[in-house]
């Protein structure tokens, strides 16, 4: 591989993305993408659209799906640190419901590669953090669903400072947990 180094994880198809970064008085420099590596890297993926968010400290954005048309996404920090965390809603899958979390940071330029039916979302450990992603689908904004970023059932263990108070957004705090999700989609199954 040219450009990047790539770290599997133990949950299968999570893979963490360090690129080559060529540095010297002037700056640095490195791709942040290079369809060729990916596809050597196993990622064969090709992605339609560019996102990038803007939050504070404390602001947790999660742990959000794709229903109807789940997407790969290739996150990255450009300013800042998030704890960037992926849950697996893969059917059959042997980690399903099990989670993933890795620090993303300006400074250490690594990137998450999250297959398809996973849930993602991050919290933002810096002042301020801004965040890019690449997916593979279009955004259809009726195709959101969502799993709480606290469900015990999941566990996520989020690095959240004593006395910090997290902020979300109203839909972020409605979601179920990870039965509700099972018995949603069961429901649907049976429609």
């Amino acid at each position: 591989m040219g450009q990047i180094t790539v770290k599997t994880c133990e949950i299968e198809g999570l893979k963490i993305i360090t690129p080559a970064v060529h540095g010297d008085a002037r700056g640095y420099f490195m791709e942040t993408y290079n369809y060729n590596d990916m596809k050597e890297a196993g990622i064969d993926a090709v992605f339609v659209q560019d996102n990038q968010s803007a939050s504070r400290k404390g602001v947790l954005r999660g742990l959000h799906f794709q229903k109807q048309y789940p997407q790969d996404k290739l996150v990255r920090v450009i300013k800042g640190e998030v704890f960037d965390v992926a849950v697996d809603l893969r059917e059959g899958s042997p980690t399903f419901g099990k989670w993933y979390g890795e620090r993303l940071s300006e400074e250490n330029k690594k990137q998450l590669f999250i297959p398809k039916n996973f849930a993602h979302g991050y919290l933002v450990l810096s002042d301020y953090a801004e965040f890019c992603y690449k997916c593979t689908e279009f955004y259809h904004p009726n195709d959101e669903g969502g799993i709480a970023y606290n469900d015990p059932e999941i566990g996520v263990e989020w690095p959240v400072e004593d006395g910090e108070e997290l902020v979300l957004n109203e839909r972020d705090l409605k979601w179920g947990g990870l039965s509700a999700y099972l018995r949603e989609k069961e429901a649907s199954v049976m429609e």
